[in-house]
Parts: C-alpha cells; structure tokens; sequence
C-alpha cells in the first residue's frame, strides 16, 4: 500500500466511524437552531417549488411511478417512495433561486441534502431530533468532499460542484437516519462514489427544469436509492475512496484529503451555510440589500430618480446582465425594487411585468457595471450601489456583507417573514404559520410524519 492510499484508507476509517455514530453525539443549540433556519428556508422553496414548471413535472414524474407509499411530495396530495419523493421534493427545492447556498462548498446544500433527509426520516418514522441531526451532518460531509476536490478544480474541469457535494451530503444524511454501522457506510460511499457526477451543461438551460435535477433531484433520488439498496443487503467496495482506481483519482490529481476529515465534531459547515433573504440570483442579493438601505436612509421615490449604477464582480456579470429571467436580471430587479419599495417572491417572478412599460422606463436608467476589484473582496459577493437623483444629491452604498450570510445572518423572525411569503399563497395562512411554529420546535417533535398534513395544499 502506498503512503497516499494508507492516508486515504485512514481518512476512510475516520469518515465511515463518524457518520455511523453522527446519530448518537449531541449538537450544540446554536447548531440546531441554525438547522432549523434551513430547514424551514428549505421547506418554504419545495412548498413554492411546487407551483413552478420543475416543480409540476416532478409531480407529474412521481405520479406516474406510483410505488410504496413512504413519503409525501410536497405541495399534492401524493404520498410515494422515498426514493420518488426524494427527486421530486428536490426538484422543488431548487425550482428556482431561493434556496440556501455554501460560498466555499460551492453548491447549493439544502436542495439535495433536506430532501433526501426528509424523505427517508418518513419513511423510517424519524424523530424530528434525528432529522436535524441528519441535515445538520449532510451538511458537514458534502462540504468536505467538495473541499476535498477543490470547488475551482472542478470547475476548471468541467464537473459541477453543486452534483458532486450534494449527493455526498443526502448520502451522509439518510445512512443517519437508517441507522447505518459502519460497514453499511462504506458500501453506501462506494454506490455514491459511482453515481457522483455533474456537466456544468446546466448554465445553458433557461427554463430551470434540468438544472433542478442536477443540483437536487438527481442527487437527493440517486443517495435514497444506494441506501435503500445497501439496507437490503447490497453489499459494495469497502474503500471506493483509496486503492486502484479510486475517487480521487478519477477527480483529480491533487486532491486535498485531509479537507474530508479536518473539523469534524468540531466545524460545522451548516454555521458557514448562506440563507437568501431576497428570492432571487444571489448575484443580485447584494445589490437589493444596498438599494433597501438607500430607500430607507435617504427616503426618495422612483421619480426622483435620474440614473442608477451598480457594481459587481466581474465572474458574475454575464448571470444577471439583462438575464431573459426575472428573478435573475439585475436591472429588472432594481427597478422592481425602486418602484414598489421592496421586492417579494411574487413580483421577482412576474415575468409579466418584464414588458411592463413603467419597469422598462426604469431600467433604461440603471446600468450595470463588472467590477474586477469585487472579484476578490473579503467577504464574498460584494455590490456597490451609486444613485443620481433629479435633485442633484449623489448617494451611494457598498454592500460588503450580504444579509444572510455568516457576516450578517438573518435572525428567526426574518427567516419566518421569507418563509410565509413564499408559502402563504399556497398552504393558506393557517398552514404556513403552524409549519413555521412546527419547525422552530422540530428537536421536540417524535415522527416527522406530522410534517405531512402541513406540507399539502
């Protein structure tokens, strides 16, 4: 054995004892009540999700599959396999751009990660203790692997992060929540080592359909199925991540193993996790937090203004720049925001309102500048908002730290008010608040199937 491999096998050993004892260690309050902001953030996207076009086809996709009735599909009357709804709930979860995101895992962890949890704590009639626990560990391992391989890395060659993280994360999760030993674990990282994959073809799909099964549905489907198929006696690999032809090094030449290991117990991944307050791309999440600041501070009104420049970095101009998508084209949500004061999950998905005429005179005022010198500011994601008013006053703000993220997270009540807005419309007013009240008091709640009637328009 070479000295690489002995340090991988170790690594395994480490991993593999971890997750099958992540059920039984205890998480600190600041975690579970972190879990829970994703959780509900998570939920509120599947419950949206639902009404949009990726969304109904997994619907339509889970209904036409049938099978054992384990799990619900959030947003129908349907209740399926684990595995169905695990693909369905995750196409839901990222129908669009609300969900949470990881800045230096470089994906979108709850998608994935939540559905595939949530599905499996059904159907094992989980504890909503275990549920958190399992989230708050898929986190933790789909961070790590995509560490592990270097998030630029993989870009740079053309594999997709937000797949490969994500069905590490949804494997971690359901191997908790089924109460896998150790043995159990390593055979289901080999099925998972062999369906990891991901092209970044997905940038080229506008209708958001593909790429809600590449970030979630595939993953979240492909992690439940390997579980499913080790409980019943499957057995695998013992080591898919060293030896000959192993994951590393399919992936890469350099990878960084003790990135998989480093922390555990002690960094949780779910504590650097971002929550979007605003239901948009997150290019633009900067940009709608100066422009709030701005109205706020300086109280002026659409027709006081006279032009609009907003900065951001250089690698994400060519997302939003005059994007076809509403809630991705930044000076289609700049205008939204300076002509109604705020921008709901409702009005950033108007696509009506793209040929508005009102929104269209707005956005001839706004021009949207790359910046290089955003492209590395600390902390990530930065925008700059310069506004001319007809008065004459020049006003101006820098968002450096955007309001969700580890810098400058949401509290509670934010994450609730973001939550309701996308769910009321859908659950109805007493639904959405009592799924609210449900989540924040997840850790006391002894099956997850309560969940069920809540999550059901």
């Amino acid at each position: 054995m070479t000295d690489e491999n002995r340090k991988i096998s170790t690594m395994m050993n480490k991993l593999s004892a971890y997750i099958a004892g992540a059920g039984k260690r205890k998480l600190s309050n600041a975690v579970i009540e972190k879990t829970k902001h994703h959780l509900l953030d998570t939920l509120a996207a599947m419950v949206s999700g639902s009404r949009l076009d990726p969304g109904k086809y997994a619907i339509k996709f889970a209904r036409a599959q049938g099978g054992k009735a384990e799990a619900c599909v959030i947003g129908s009357k349907l209740v399926t396999s684990a595995i169905n709804a695990a693909l369905a709930n995750g196409m839901h979860a990222h129908a669009d751009e609300t969900d949470d995101s990881h800045q230096r895992g470089r994906y979108h962890p709850g998608c994935g990660t939540i559905a595939a949890a949530l599905a499996v704590a059904e159907r094992q009639r989980s504890s909503g203790l275990e549920l958190i626990k399992a989230i708050a560990l898929g986190y933790d391992i789909g961070v790590r692997f995509n560490l592990s391989l270097g998030p630029s890395h993989l870009n740079d060659e053309e594999h997709s992060t937000h797949s490969v993280g994500s069905i590490f994360g949804a494997a971690a999760a359901v191997a908790l929540l089924m109460k896998f030993n150790q043995t159990q674990v390593r055979h289901l990282l080999s099925y998972t080592v062999q369906q990891a994959s991901g092209v970044p073809c997905w940038t080229r799909d506008l209708d958001h359909i593909e790429k809600a099964f590449d970030f979630a549905g595939m993953p979240a489907r492909d992690a439940v199925t390997a579980a499913v198929m080790i409980e019943l006696g499957f057995t695998g690999v013992e080591d898919a991540l060293s030896g000959n032809k192993n994951f590393f090094k399919v992936f890469t030449d350099t990878p960084k193993l003790a990135e998989v290991t480093k922390g555990l117990g002690k960094r949780y991944e779910i504590l650097d996790a971002q929550i979007k307050k605003w239901s948009v791309g997150m290019p633009n999440q900067s940009v709608l937090d100066a422009l709030e600041i701005l109205i706020r501070e300086h109280d002026f009104k659409a027709n006081d203004v006279d032009k609009v420049s907003i900065r951001i970095p250089n690698k994400r101009f060519h997302v939003s720049d005059n994007s076809l998508m509403p809630d991705i084209c930044t000076q289609h949500l700049a205008s939204i925001m300076l002509l109604d004061g705020t921008v709901t999950f409702k009005s950033s998905h108007d696509e009506k309102r793209m040929k508005d005429k009102k929104v269209l005179a707005m956005r001839k005022r706004v021009q949207l500048i790359p910046d290089d010198a955003l492209v590395n500011a600390k902390p990530l994601r930065q925008g700059i908002v310069e506004i001319r008013l007809k008065d004459g006053r020049k006003i101006r703000h820098h968002t450096k730290a955007v309001h969700g993220t580890p810098q400058n997270p949401m509290s509670r009540e934010e994450v609730e008010k973001k939550a309701l807005d996308l769910m009321t419309g859908i659950l109805g007013k007493t639904k959405a608040d009592k799924l609210a009240g449900t989540v924040w008091g997840m850790d006391q709640v002894p099956n997850v199937r309560t969940l069920r009637r809540l999550l059901n328009s």
